[in-house]
């Protein structure tokens, strides 16, 4: 687990590339093909004010970015905006592992909530939240009809 620096286009066009692949699953899972995630290009990763943390698995004698996750804080509020794993890597644990050292991380930092979003038809990830805790803050709808939730778990449960 490192934090990715997406200093270079080179950088952010491999995020884009393992975000893209990610997030067409979600978007058929959902059955919404508009999701802001599948939108973004360099200048929108460039200027996005998320720290990112990236997954590595080491293959072929190279680094591969297998999964990914970003937030933001505000106060002692994380909000993940983000999580991300490449359809190649699923159900071996990577977006697991990323949350896990994102909860530990921040609370080591002060952080005392974290937030989250995802497509409420999004079963996977709903699973993974609340295996961790988070509980639905709120259900809510955005055209045309895609249901969200939002979930919330305290720092320590």
């Amino acid at each position: 687990m490192q934090q990715l620096p997406l200093q270079s286009n080179e950088d952010i066009l491999i995020l884009l590339s393992l975000q893209l692949a990610s997030y067409r699953v979600e978007a058929n899972i959902i059955g919404f093909e508009d999701i802001p995630p599948l939108k973004d290009g360099i200048q929108s990763i460039r200027e996005a004010e998320e720290t990112f943390y990236g997954y590595y698995l080491h293959e072929e004698g190279t680094n591969r970015l297998a999964g990914a996750i970003s937030f933001t804080q505000e106060g002692t509020a994380i909000t993940i905006c983000r999580m991300m794993v490449h359809p190649e890597y699923f159900r071996r644990g990577i977006a697991r592992s990323l949350l896990q050292y994102i909860l530990t991380e921040q609370v080591r930092g002060g952080a005392l909530r974290f937030l989250v979003s995802t497509g409420t038809d999004n079963v996977p990830a709903v699973r993974l939240y609340e295996s961790f805790g988070f509980t639905v803050r709120r259900v809510f709808t955005v055209p045309p009809g895609v249901n969200l939730t939002t979930f919330e778990r305290p720092a320590m449960i």
